[in-house]
């Protein structure tokens, strides 16, 4: 008689525990090779196609049978006890999936961010973002249907359990290019976004299907998640039989084309997304959230032809603004548009991301500023790095404040510290950008962060970062920002450096100032110019702990020179002239010919950069 597999016998994170009893009267009622007699035991079947949520209980202790509740009325479906002599058990309500929807409630970008999160922990190169009309038979006419499609590694049977299962254990690992910690980031986000969510996928040897569905629930008191799984045979994919019997998958198949717009002939043709061996995770959500009487998302085709005059986009309908305290302006494209979103969603962006059909140009936040200063210091014995500058698009629609990642995700965006607090117009354009993965993450297995990964929790660690970052923010706002010396004729003050990144290899390639980035195609690789190089070379980095100053800036009469400079105390600026000579220039001249010097802020001794 073949041994019981340990999977089986310590289930401590789907739901059933088996102890020494259970174990001993499987082997003598159960040939493994008997597929008929599977499904039929509740502690086996809980972990392949009805998932349940159980307090883990020691092996070894007795549960009597007679506590047992199963439902043989389907085959494949079991149900879990629902108490024990002394001991009170959960099952999983299928109004449940209803409360997991509120985690996003505040902002359902976030629960898109969920997804996007599973793509890239997937070590997906390619994310596409859409949602398309399709009919639906059970509503009897074409409804939207919200698609996430990637080309990352896909889920084997045992993972896509896990990603429907309510919580599983934690990384053990601390992944710094990870993100998903919790185990509930795909359930949370897929029922914030509709009431049914079909999942799609594949990996070099298996392809599974999982209906997580609200509709398919109703008015049951069990939560019945159907999974179908095939294993690849040469060049097809037959029903995997070592984790499901035929009459289960067959079932389950069934269930999924009565309660979706999805036949035969459609779930085919998803499946052939998946050419050749390729591997990836197709997400379908639909009966979408509603905002009245209209969906609470927005989408817009955009022109076609790879147009960038006007790209699709998936916006909020409400086009509310996010509340933050000191925040003044009304115009903050990165609550309400989704491509707005998904430029700066990630730290260093190596993502191809595609929102209905055009291209995201994603921008690494740290390396599209103006007058660029990196400031490293120790928060709770743990290191911090800062990148502070400004930026011309904020200071246009009057934002500012810190972007806050962890994992190199964004989690906190516009976050005003400082004297940014008080002041709803003060450091206008000043942008922060720093990952606090090393102090949010405690080392212990816990993290400051919330489960929805839009804020962090109130604690210590938090509450000291926030007292650093607003002595820099003032600092930084002391020594540049009150004595820049401004142009008038909205002069543009471009990034200190233009960066571009390879289609092929996903690295930034630093541009030099006199090249026009407006001329770069839409799709640019290494080898062109103007970097004329290899995939292989490294990236560049910009050096830690200096101020720079761009050399090309549209609009301006004098330029100062490309070198990199270094903050010192006030001295008179030296500017270079159109003829090349230097001069020193009086305050009289200055506020003559070109520039006006800008409102004093706060009262300290003026300070200028002086070339090193």
């Amino acid at each position: 008689m073949e041994k019981v597999p340990n999977e089986y016998s310590s289930q401590r994170h789907v739901g059933w525990d088996i102890n020494a009893a259970e174990i001993a009267s499987l082997r003598r009622c159960m040939d493994y090779n008997d597929e008929a007699c599977r499904p039929m035991h509740p502690s086996i079947q809980s972990k392949k196609n009805s998932v349940q949520v159980m307090h883990a209980r020691p092996i070894g202790e007795d549960h009597s049978p007679d506590m047992m509740v199963k439902d043989s009325s389907r085959p494949g479906n079991s149900v879990g006890c629902g108490r024990s002599s002394g001991r009170n058990y959960a099952i999983a309500h299928p109004s449940y999936l209803k409360t997991l929807g509120q985690a996003h409630s505040g902002w359902i970008f976030g629960a898109i961010a969920e997804l996007v999160d599973n793509s890239r922990d997937a070590k997906a190169t390619k994310l596409e973002i859409s949602i398309d009309m399709l009919y639906s038979k059970t509503a009897g006419k074409d409804i939207p249907m919200l698609s996430i499609i990637d080309d990352g590694h896909g889920m084997s049977h045992q993972e896509i359990v896990r990603m429907i299962s309510f919580g599983h254990v934690q990384p053990e690992a601390d992944d710094p290019d990870h993100i998903g910690r919790f185990g509930i980031g795909f359930k949370t986000g897929a029922m914030r976004l509709g009431k049914d969510a079909l999942v799609l996928t594949q990996t070099a040897n298996s392809r599974s299907i999982a209906f997580l569905s609200q509709s398919l629930n109703e008015g049951k008191d069990n939560l019945e998640i159907p999974v179908v799984s095939y294993r690849r045979i040469g060049q097809f994919m037959e029903v995997d039989t070592s984790v499901q019997n035929e009459s289960s998958a067959k079932y389950n198949l069934k269930v999924i084309k009565e309660f979706s717009p999805f036949d035969k002939y459609l779930i085919g043709e998803k499946a052939g997304l998946f050419s050749g061996n390729s591997t990836g995770t197709q997400i379908f959500i639909w009966n979408l959230d509603v905002w009245g009487s209209n969906y609470s998302l927005q989408w817009e085709a955009g022109m076609s032809g790879g147009s960038s005059f006007h790209q699709g986009d998936i916006l909020i309908r409400s086009r509310r603004i996010r509340s933050r305290p000191g925040q003044i302006s009304q115009k903050v494209p990165l609550d309400y548009s989704l491509r707005s979103y998904l430029e700066v969603i990630f730290f260093d962006p190596r993502m191809k991301i595609y929102v209905q059909g055009a291209r995201v140009k994603c921008r690494p936040l740290a390396k599209s500023l103006n007058n660029t200063i990196i400031e490293n210091g120790i928060v709770m014995g743990k290191p911090v790095q800062l990148t502070l500058g400004r930026s011309q698009l904020e200071w246009e629609q009057a934002n500012c404040g810190m972007f806050l990642y962890w994992h190199g995700r964004l989690i906190e965006a516009y976050k005003r510290v400082g004297s940014m607090v008080h002041n709803g117009d003060n450091g206008r354009g000043i942008v922060g950008v720093v990952d606090v993965t090393d102090l949010i993450d405690d080392g212990k297995g816990h993290v400051w962060v919330h489960n929805s990964k839009q804020g962090f929790q109130d604690c210590e660690a938090y509450a000291e970062l926030e007292k650093w970052l607003g002595e820099r923010a003032d600092e930084y706002l002391d020594k540049f920002v009150d004595t820049i010396q401004l142009r008038k004729g909205n002069a543009l003050y471009k990034p200190d450096h233009e960066w571009v990144q390879c289609d092929k290899c996903r690295k930034w390639r630093m541009l030099s100032p006199d090249f026009d980035s407006k001329t770069l195609p839409l799709e640019w690789f290494c080898y062109m110019k103007p970097f004329n190089g290899r995939c292989e070379m490294p990236e560049r980095e910009v050096e830690h702990g200096v101020i720079t100053i761009a050399s090309k800036r549209s609009g301006h009469n004098y330029t100062i020179d490309s070198k990199e400079f270094k903050c010192e105390l006030p001295q008179k600026p030296i500017w270079k002239s159109e003829g090349g000579g230097d001069k020193e220039s009086s305050p009289s001249e200055e506020e003559d010919n070109i520039p006006f010097l800008s409102k004093k802020r706060r009262s300290c001794p003026p300070r200028s950069c002086k070339k090193s």
